[in-house]
């Protein structure tokens, strides 16, 4: 899966680089998704296979989340290095090599394996529900910006996603094959962990994008240079996830260096909401992207407790709900966070207001809703990822008659 979705992925990009009209682009686009579902719905899983240890999952997580935050870094400078020397195709033809290389090292790096295939059943009906579900509901979302949100155009298709969404998770209890057996849900953890990402992606939304459009679109900045004012935010969240998080969530545990993580977040977004029509970069916006080191905390320590039920069996399926649970809080987030700021930029608009105060305060909107989701996401971790008291009584009584674990043994997470 994880070749097949590389190799899927690559030549969506190679399509999408010749692409000439919107439709093939669109089309490419999906194929890109597409692609990037069979691989990214993996990865997580071949991780904790590979390293099933404690200490050393911890320190490899660590090290997959440095990736993604180079990956995210190079990609914001080089994307706009190469929209602006060249053409936006080449955002694309950039792929090809990178695909390459990635398929050259996978092939004899990856453990041959092979699953079951499609003859023990795919479950068609459950994928058709969660991804209409999910597209109709967010479609509902978006029409708020032309229609409000007591108009039939958006609550009708609300309601049926949300009615699509109820029948994929009945379908899934009661399928022979389900696409997501329910047992993965019954650890309070991982659920918890899921719950957590969701609403701290959708809420991150408004700082991986917004601030690079009102660096853009009110600033004046051009493609390289917003890859470049963003690039701070990138490095110094690499840094700490390779260098930092792995440490402390091996002293404090992944709870306490979550909820660090999501302390700062709420702090990087609060700042965001204060932003000036006017900004200084080394006043308003460099301060802001040094604290985004808290999504180098939160990022490790919410993929171990998302990872933390998953055996050889079920590696696979916790892996696909992590990613699916990210891509769903990505969905949201934009369909949300931009509906709120296109329709209080109409607002101020319509008031007489500038277009960059009113892209300003658009854009305020969105912060304050980001915060919001953080300060949310903050209070679900508190206290959903709690150990339970049950087993703190045991592990407390069961200290005083057993006989002490050797110095080398790893402590093993409570589920």
């Amino acid at each position: 899966m994880f070749l097949a979705g590389t190799g899927v992925f690559t030549a969506a990009s190679l399509l999408a680089g010749f692409a000439t009209t919107p439709a093939v682009l669109l089309a490419a686009r999906f194929m890109q998704g597409v692609g990037s579902a069979m691989a990214a719905a993996v990865g997580l899983g071949i991780l904790v296979t590979l390293y099933p240890g404690r200490g050393e999952r911890a320190r490899a997580i660590a090290v997959f989340s440095f990736t993604g935050a180079a990956g995210a870094s190079i990609g914001q400078v080089l994307g706009g290095v190469l929209t602006d020397l060249l053409t936006w195709h080449w955002i694309f033809f950039i792929n090809l090599p990178i695909g390459a290389a990635v398929l050259a090292l996978a092939l004899p790096a990856l453990p041959s394996d092979s699953g079951l295939g499609l003859r023990a059943g795919a479950d068609a009906w459950g994928a058709l529900l969660i991804t209409v579900g999910l597209m109709t509901g967010i479609y509902g979302v978006i029409n708020t910006t032309s229609h409000g949100w007591g108009s039939p155009h958006t609550f009708l298709p609300v309601l049926l996603g949300s009615a699509l969404l109820a029948g994929f998770f009945l379908r899934q209890a009661r399928a022979r094959t389900p696409l997501m057996p329910l047992r993965i849900l019954r650890s309070r953890t991982v659920a918890a962990a899921n719950v957590v990402q969701m609403l701290m992606v959708a809420a991150l939304y408004s700082f991986q994008v917004l601030v690079a459009l009102y660096l853009q679109g009110v600033l004046g900045y051009g493609a390289a240079r917003t890859g470049l004012a963003m690039l701070p935010a990138a490095l110094v969240i690499g840094v700490v996830s390779l260098g930092v998080s792995a440490r402390l969530v091996a002293r404090y545990g992944e709870r306490a260096v979550l909820l660090t993580g999501l302390g700062l977040l709420i702090g990087v977004l609060a700042l965001l909401t204060r932003l000036p029509e006017r900004a200084h970069y080394a006043t308003d916006l460099l301060p802001v992207m040094l604290l985004a080191a808290g999504f180098g905390l939160a990022l490790p320590a919410l993929t171990a407790l998302g990872m933390s039920g998953a055996d050889a069996r079920d590696a696979g399926l916790a892996s696909g709900l992590f990613n699916t649970t990210q891509q769903i809080g990505m969905a949201l987030g934009m369909a949300t966070l931009s509906t709120l700021a296109t329709a209080r930029t109409e607002a101020l608009t319509a008031s007489g207001s500038s277009r960059a105060a009113a892209l300003t305060g658009g854009y305020h909107v969105a912060f304050a809703a980001g915060t919001g989701l953080l300060v949310l996401a903050l209070a679900v971790a508190f206290v959903a990822l709690r150990k339970p008291a049950a087993t703190a009584a045991t592990a407390t009584t069961g200290t005083a008659t057993a006989a002490p674990a050797p110095a080398t043994a790893e402590r093993q997470p409570v589920h």
